[in-house]
């Protein structure tokens, strides 16, 4: 049996901090063996920590670490196929096959998650309204259930187990392997145009007319301004550079596929609290927006366009030792007005970051608990201060009433009697939960405060 030991543990934001029985295993098959005669009650799996809230928590219970068991088991160069571990980073993923000519298809705004959260949180990316998020590139997957079963998934074996789990946080399994398709790229850049939109309404405007142009798309929000400024915003739109495009620039030519490293720098120590106030705040987004002039064909590499937050580490420690709620939520396109409410009540609270993105969103995702749907999605952060959670019920009501959905991946003070109607195919999830687990040996703080596995 493998060893446990007692843990406090947080999800990215550091809010809230559980104590749980953890397991690291370094083999598939003790993964069974803690299932079948471990001494928990119940259990989750954990990955990198990069989910938000109480995705991976498991108060009181068993939570098995998944990180060491990271091994690429094989790749079709041909098809673009990788076959690897679920505890397999898409850090590694891009260190050993970006310089062979592959990239993510799909990849959230950190490259420091595991293949198998990404899977359990059908993570999204600055491309999903024209390639919609990581579980349209997954082939299939093997899952070990809570009876000790093994089952191959794919769209047409055990279809059903398949589309609980991507997106299902967890509930339906343990992703033991994955086989994901790789997108093809000619250089490790990105050209990218840049144009600042004064407001809201010229963002949205600016997206319904661009972002058909582009690969990716995002922009980053003030969530502070207010009046005639109103969700002023910079949009970064890009494309994969093509080998031809970097003829201006023999340096990178000479060698495409790997760009200069950048050394991280670290934040070495928790922030004081007041260091994150309105006016520290104000000020970096003022600033950013003025230095932020429109561009066309800025050559960025692909590590600054997409993972701009990992080049900081353990950059949640500005928001000090209580932490933060990362809050995510999708409205669909007929419900502008309440977008504008949101940033509205954002702007006069104070309380928002300068960490803060809009993006447009395409079709919904096959997984009974994926987020994405048709529509805008709002992200930012809010430093936990004793009126979080009250303000967070303001949003998720609002929200809810404007016929949209929190991110469950990001979630960490929604109740219990909205996830079914933001998620409507919550009941297939929980009927496909039943038939893998009637004794409920998989479980976690999240499933537990949304009441998604029993209701």
């Amino acid at each position: 049996m493998e060893k446990s030991a007692t843990l406090k543990l947080s999800g990215w934001g550091r809010y809230p901090v559980e104590e749980s029985i953890v397991y690291r295993p370094e083999r598939r098959a003790a993964i069974a063996e803690i299932l079948g005669v471990g001494p928990e009650s119940d259990y989750i799996a954990r990955g990198l920590g990069r989910s938000y809230g109480d995705t991976a928590l498991n108060k009181h219970g068993g939570v098995i670490d998944l990180s060491r068991l990271n091994r690429m088991i094989a790749f079709d160069a041909e098809e673009g196929v990788l076959e690897c571990e679920a505890g397999t980073s898409l850090a590694e993923i891009i260190d050993t096959f970006l310089p062979r000519g592959y990239f993510l298809p799909v990849t959230p705004g950190t490259k420091f998650v595991t293949v198998g959260g990404a899977i359990a949180n059908d993570v999204h990316g600055k491309n999903h309204h024209r390639d919609g998020a990581f579980g349209n590139f997954v082939v299939d997957f093997t899952l070990l259930t809570a009876s000790g079963e093994v089952l191959p998934c794919s769209p047409t074996q055990n279809a059903e187990v398949f589309h609980a789990t991507i997106g299902g946080i967890g509930l339906t399994g343990l992703i033991l392997t994955a086989r994901i398709r790789l997108r093809r790229v000619e250089t490790a850049y990105i050209r990218v145009d840049y144009r600042r939109a004064p407001n809201i309404e010229a963002a949205l405007a600016a997206m319904a007319e661009s972002d058909a142009q582009y690969q990716y798309s995002v922009a980053w929000i003030d969530c502070l301004a207010k009046g005639a400024h109103l969700g002023r915003s910079v949009l970064m739109w890009g494309n994969h550079a093509r080998l031809t495009g970097l003829a201006g620039a023999p340096a990178l030519a000479a060698s495409p596929l790997r760009p200069k490293q950048v050394h991280p720098k670290s934040v070495p120590v928790d922030f004081p609290g007041f260091v994150l106030n309105p006016w520290s705040i104000r000020a970096f987004n003022t600033v950013f927006y003025a230095v932020h002039r429109d561009t066309v064909g800025a050559l960025v590499d692909y590590d600054r366009y997409f993972y701009p937050l990992d080049r900081i580490h353990h950059w949640n420690r500005m928001y000090g030792r209580a932490g933060f709620c990362q809050f995510q939520a999708t409205l669909p396109k007929s419900s502008v007005a309440t977008l504008v409410e949101l940033l509205e009540r954002l702007s006069r609270s104070s309380c928002a970051s300068f960490l803060a993105v809009l993006k447009c969103f395409g079709d919904e995702g096959p997984g009974y608990l994926s987020h994405p749907m048709p529509g805008y999605t709002l992200a930012f952060d809010i430093p936990n201060r004793h009126e979080l959670i009250g303000f967070l019920d303001e949003l998720h009501v609002l929200v809810l009433n404007g016929g949209g959905r929190i991110y469950l991946g990001k979630d960490a003070a929604a109740k219990a009697n909205m996830i079914p109607e933001m998620y409507p195919r919550l009941d297939g999830f929980r009927e496909v939960c039943r038939r893998l687990d009637p004794y409920g040996r998989l479980s976690s703080s999240m499933a537990r405060r949304l009441a998604l596995v029993h209701d």
